[in-house]
């Protein structure tokens, strides 16, 4: 089969990942003793970004980074996955930061600070001309929601498909709902938004180590299974997931969903957001067809 690869717009999220791990996660007011700690370049928005151009699609992305020290290890984990970056803002003051935490299971809780993520509220004309060159829009709730809202609907009335990962949860407007093509959130987040989900024609909802399943204009589902793997840290799973459903998106659902659930699956197999390589993905993906 000849896959079509997409071109996809990401405006979201680039954090630097703290990483800690221990045995089992801390209760309320306890301390535990951890075992490792990391430092990796993360954000939803940039872990998709990468993940989508990692499987072959060509990924515009569009954030903010601050001026402290790990500003060029940021940029250039972007620039190595093949992520353009013409239009990254740099802004003073700290990068955005997300403190992970991992226990033996890989299961992890995770706290983040915006930092330059926070300064992300409006389009440049730049920003403008490029996502409406776009197939496929992908947005996240880790910006401020004015320029998720501005950069849906530029991109809704240009005719690109908007995808929209509703996490971290809050409120969505009717604007935004109506201008989104795509929604994919986890089993969490779909109890959140259960009301607002059936304004959406397309509704992705992962559900882990269960697989995905996707809802369709007229009540059509589609069930998928991941394949089996050693779970090393769950961290990223869902954005090498989403970012795989962008780049596969034109080729169809069923085909998108699979490579998706195979990413994602596979993300989970090293340490902090690991985005697969098209050759890693390919392979699972034949074998479970």
């Amino acid at each position: 089969m000849l896959l079509v690869m997409s071109r996809i717009g990401v405006v979201g999220s680039v954090n630097i990942d703290l990483v800690t791990t221990t045995t089992r996660l801390p209760l309320a007011g306890e301390t535990v003793r951890g075992t490792s700690y990391a430092e990796i370049p993360g954000g939803k928005g940039a872990n998709q970004a990468k993940a989508a151009s990692h499987l072959g699609g060509q990924v515009w992305f569009l954030g903010a980074l601050g001026t402290d020290r790990f500003t060029p290890v940021l940029r250039e984990s972007l620039e190595v996955a093949g992520v353009h970056v013409p239009e990254l803002r740099q802004v003073e003051g700290p990068c955005g930061v997300a403190a992970i935490t991992v226990d033996a299971g890989g299961e992890n809780s995770v706290v983040v600070v915006a930092g330059a993520n926070a300064t992300m509220t409006k389009l440049s004309v730049e920003d403008r001309r490029r996502i409406t060159e776009c197939d496929v829009l992908l947005l996240q709730l880790e910006l401020p929601i004015e320029i998720v809202e501005e950069a849906a609907a530029l991109a809704y009335r240009s005719g690109t498909v908007v995808m929209l990962n509703a996490s971290p949860v809050m409120e969505l407007s009717p604007d935004l709902l109506a201008t989104t093509d795509v929604v994919v959130v986890n089993e969490r987040e779909s109890n959140f938004f259960h009301r607002e989900l059936h304004r959406v024609r397309h509704v992705v909802t992962t559900h882990g180590a269960d697989g995905a399943r996707y809802r369709g204009p007229g009540g059509g589902s589609i069930d998928t299974v991941p394949p089996r793997v050693d779970v090393v840290d769950a961290t990223g799973a869902g954005d090498a997931f989403v970012g795989a459903l962008a780049a596969f998106w034109h080729n169809g659902v069923d085909t998108a969903l699979r490579w998706a659930t195979a990413s994602g699956a596979l993300a989970t197999t090293q340490a902090g957001a690991f985005a697969p390589p098209l050759t890693l993905v390919a392979e699972y993906v034949d074998h479970n067809r």
